[in-house]
């Protein structure tokens, strides 16, 4: 049996263009966006094309992309060609360290290795597309090892409310409380203003064999109060090394109410991020406040409204009763220990 459609979304055409699952309409429309250049993969992440791990995978094809790009360069050149193009990838989406890392890995071994000169030609595309392959399995493995740590700690018939789409996290724990014989129930967030809970996560669940329940974003309190999950499991985008969960705005709302009516929080990231020590080192993005005025490209709200949109808050360590990380369950004042 393959895998969910999600698990998969950003591939290489016959004739090496870039291909991104377009999640702004899944699972309505499976329709991919074309990208022939690495601008053009930049540009589709900056619009919402992909998210979650999605640009993780759209940057080292972006990379790619740069140096097929830079094929016909010189070696200097070449090198500050691929550079410039993780530059932009970079710069795309701040928040979630994914990209950064993505393009930090395919550049140092690369053009940045060190002892030796950077390669050119097809020598670059070769040891690009190869660097690429080696980060995106490496997170492969470190989501799957993630996914065991998690569903160790929840119980056969553990009812889960989620918040936005936790992507390879969420289905690597899904497939790992199956392995170890639970069965598991959801509630879910819609997660406005793209409604990544409702299209993405539900879908999802419902293509691994899950009846989950959707709920508005400003249920959360009411479904806790009525008894409607037993734990809070989200994504993060970062962590601090001081245990500040940073992730898709209204996870701070789902810690608050957990907190309020003893449901535990859980937070799943890779790894804390050693550049971020504390919350003061994230930057936080800020989009277009248009973007909350819609919805499935509907406006929702009368002319004259203007919107207001931080894509991420930050939720306190105080608040988080464990960060899952590929080595273990920690609590947030020891989360740098799993490094």
């Amino acid at each position: 049996m393959s895998g969910p459609v999600l698990a998969a979304s950003v591939r290489y055409a016959a004739d090496g263009a870039v291909e991104i699952l377009d999640r702004r309409v899944y699972p309505f429309e499976v329709s991919w966006v074309r990208c022939a250049t690495s601008e053009d993969v930049a540009v589709a992440i900056e619009r919402m094309v992909t998210q979650s791990s999605g640009p993780l995978f759209a940057a080292t094809a972006g990379m790619v992309l740069g140096a097929r790009e830079a094929r016909h360069d010189g070696p200097e050149q070449a090198a500050a060609r691929l550079r410039a193009v993780g530059a932009r990838l970079v710069a795309t989406r701040p928040t979630n360290n994914h990209i950064r890392d993505a393009v930090h890995a395919v550049l140092a071994a690369t053009v940045d290795r060190s002892g030796e000169g950077p390669p050119a030609g097809d020598e670059l595309v070769e040891a690009v597309e190869a660097a690429a392959r080696a980060h995106e399995d490496g997170y492969r493995a470190r989501s799957a090892a993630l996914g065991r740590h998690a569903a160790g700690l929840l119980d056969d018939g553990t009812r889960v409310l989620t918040h936005c789409w936790a992507d390879a996290f969420l289905i690597a724990t899904v497939e790992a409380a199956r392995a170890a014989g639970k069965r598991l129930e959801f509630v879910c967030t819609e997660t406005r203003p793209y409604l990544q809970g409702a299209r993405l996560t539900a879908a999802t669940l419902v293509e691994m064999g899950y009846r989950p329940t959707v709920i508005t974003d400003g249920m959360v309190a009411a479904a806790l109060s009525d008894g409607l999950a037993d734990v809070a499991l989200t994504a993060a985008d970062r962590v601090t090394l001081d245990g500040h969960v940073i992730n898709k705005v209204g996870t701070l709302g789902v810690a608050l109410a957990a907190r309020a009516f003893g449901v535990p929080f859980y937070a799943l990231i890779d790894a804390p991020d050693p550049q971020a020590p504390t919350a003061a080192d994230v930057v936080i993005e800020r989009r277009d406040g248009d973007e909350v005025l819609h919805a499935l490209g509907t406006r929702t709200a009368a002319e004259g409204v203007t919107g207001y949109y931080p894509a991420f808050d930050v939720t306190p360590p105080h608040l988080v009763t464990r960060i899952v990380t590929e080595r273990g369950a920690y609590h947030p004042n020891n989360v740098k220990e799993s490094l």
